[in-house]
């Protein structure tokens, strides 16, 4: 099935991929206050789409910060120092922090379009080094604010985010052999820590796994995954991929950055031209390249969501109690159209169980 907002693939069903090692959830728990977000479950929300149960996986708040950015951003700098330091094994960021001064100067470098840029920042003051971001003027002040606040010289780019990514490695590359590039997305020649950063995405599905349990759900049968560059997507995909029964895995973007939509709909990553969206951390023009064969393999579905769509769903789950903002909100957008337009498709029923990702709280990225 395929359509100018709707895209199914038959044959995800039969995708196996592999998650991460345990390695990522262990560094998690040992961060200062490290602690599982909750996995709600909204009825209200069930009973309108013609399922028997919704859940979604909170990270309005996560190790102190508005988005779950800095379970990615953590875990890959902690693997690049470490590596960079000469450790074998992944230092903990009080063990990298101790061995920082005696080591040559490390200035960290992210492009972001909001929660990425502040996690980078968050983690590059815990370890007691300079960060540097860059961001496109259709930032709001607020998640501006918000970045300048955790230390990091910030450098606002008025232009698309692609954009803003190159600017960025042009800076990174002037500044010499002291900066780390630390980016959510890959391309040729870098892929560690684009990698990296999509492992450490890994602490949250395997947490959700076990809420699954004592929730007594034995099965998913949709989860939604929003998509910028598609790292998070990524991660999705391949951890519901790689059990012994497959989900289906909807990807969610705005109708003004489909990246991942048009690589699927046209069988080739190629960039796109963006506009703007409410949903800022999701106005990516390029897949990244790491993530593309995983989306194209894995990924049953995938639909496009407008702005209207988004604040609407903000406000459904704001009324049950849920903190989100338009981004964390597009998968209630995506499922909702997904439910009212491909359930033979996707062989959903009444008695179907879905999964919604709530990326973030609305502090981040108010309306």
């Amino acid at each position: 099935m395929q359509t100018s907002q709707f895209y199914v693939n038959a044959h995800a069903r039969r995708a196996t991929l592999s998650r991460p090692s345990d390695e990522v959830r262990r560094f998690h728990a040992g961060l200062p206050g490290y602690a599982p977000t909750p996995l709600l479950e909204l009825p209200e929300v069930a009973e309108e789409l013609g399922v028997a149960r919704v859940v979604v996986k909170d990270e309005s708040s996560r190790l102190g910060l508005p988005a779950f950015k800095i379970l990615g951003a953590s875990y890959a700098i902690a693997r690049a120092l470490s590596a960079r330091w000469g450790s074998e094994r992944t230092l903990s960021l009080a063990e990298l922090r101790e061995l920082a001064p005696s080591q040559p100067p490390v200035t960290l470098f992210a492009a972001t379009d909001g929660n990425h840029g502040r996690a980078v920042a968050r983690t590059a003051a815990l370890i007691g080094l300079d960060c540097q971001v860059f961001y496109p003027g259709s930032l709001t002040a607020a998640a501006m604010a918000a970045i300048a606040a955790e230390g990091a010289l910030t450098t606002r780019v008025e232009l698309p985010y692609d954009d803003v990514v190159q600017t960025m490695r042009d800076g990174a590359a002037a500044f010499g052999a002291a900066a780390l590039v630390v980016q959510d997305t890959s391309w040729h020649g870098y892929t560690d820590i684009p990698g990296w950063i999509v492992d450490g995405y890994s602490t949250m599905l395997d947490e959700l796994d076990d809420q699954l349990h004592d929730l007594g759900i034995a099965r998913v049968d949709l989860a939604l995954a929003p998509a910028g560059v598609g790292s998070l997507a990524q991660a999705i995909v391949a951890h519901f991929k790689s059990g012994s029964t497959s989900s289906a895995v909807a990807i969610v973007e705005p109708l003004a950055a489909p990246a991942v939509f048009h690589a699927l709909t046209s069988g080739s990553p190629a960039p796109v031209s963006t506009t703007d969206t409410v949903m800022l951390g999701l106005n990516c023009g390029t897949v990244s390249e790491l993530a593309w064969p995983v989306l194209r393999a894995g990924a049953d579905a995938a639909v496009l969501v407008s702005d209207d769509e988004a604040r609407a769903a903000v406000a459904t789950l704001g009324a049950a109690g849920v903190d989100a903002g338009p981004c964390g909100a597009a998968t209630l957008a995506g499922a909702r159209r997904i439910l009212a337009n491909a359930r033979a498709e996707l062989s959903l029923s009444s008695s179907s169980t879905v999964v919604l990702f709530n990326t973030e709280s609305l502090s981040a990225n108010p309306l």
